[in-house]
């Protein structure tokens, strides 16, 4: 049964590429030989650093700074940002797509529903090499 990431968890975003992947998981393979535990973490690689900030815009970090807080619908964190809430709901869905936040809809009471935003994990944590 595959473990949901938890608030608790860390999300690294780096650049290190196809060599950063395979150390990574060559260390990993050495540690479990060992019998020991990895880490709860994802690792989001891009190639190059220019690409780390297409994704991570500033914008969209202050998304996830503010959705650090807790869940909160589309509608408020589109207030708190004081944007509009579809370039905020464009943001959160390209950052869902890279696993650093993710959505669930409730019922709104008399409104249809609405999508509640919360964090992957408590920590993020970007490298990037130049």
């Amino acid at each position: 049964m595959e473990r949901l990431m938890s608030k608790r968890d860390k999300v690294r975003v780096t650049n290190e590429g196809v060599k950063g992947f395979f150390g990574r998981a060559r260390e990993h393979a050495r540690r479990l030989d060992r019998g020991g535990k990895l880490p709860v973490e994802m690792t989001i690689s891009f190639e190059n650093a220019n690409d780390i900030l297409s994704v991570l815009s500033p914008q969209r970090i202050r998304v996830l700074e503010f959705a650090k807080a807790g869940p909160k619908p589309v509608a408020g964190l589109a207030s708190g940002l004081n944007r509009d809430p579809r370039a905020v709901s464009r943001d959160i869905d390209l950052l869902e797509r890279f696993g650093l936040l993710r959505s669930r809809y409730e019922t709104n009471p008399g409104h249809g529903e609405r999508r509640i935003v919360e964090p992957c994990a408590a920590k993020y944590l970007v490298v990037a090499t130049v």
